[in-house]
């Protein structure tokens, strides 16, 4: 039984985002949460947001005990690029791309063995 969580055009690039979800991919939930504290990312409240959601997620949908979880994937999605131009020398412009990120995390019970 797997529980998901799904922040959607989350204003961070997808490459930051996914430097601090490869921190916690496969890893306790507990574990995860004590190294997202302590990863200094402008990600990791965003991700920690996320990883909250999915344990109450499968806390409450699939009665599932917190203690016993483990994220089982963890991803980051391209989202929309917000293009934004800014004036340069000589009449020009250039293009400014704010990039978005969709982020899931998924939480499963560990397999006993």
């Amino acid at each position: 039984m797997q529980a998901k969580a799904v922040a959607k055009t989350v204003r961070i690039a997808p490459r930051k985002a996914r430097l601090v979800v490869d921190l916690i991919r496969g890893k306790d939930v507990g574990e995860a949460f004590a190294i997202l504290n302590h990863t200094n990312r402008a990600a990791s409240p965003i991700v920690e947001k996320v990883l909250k959601s999915a344990v109450a997620n499968a806390e409450h949908n699939y009665e599932l005990d917190p203690e016993s979880l483990v994220i089982s994937e963890a991803f980051v999605n391209e989202g929309v690029t917000l293009k934004r131009f800014r004036p340069r020398a000589q009449g020009r412009a250039t293009q400014i791309n704010k990039r978005t990120s969709h982020i899931t995390v998924m939480v499963s019970e560990k397999k006993e063995g």
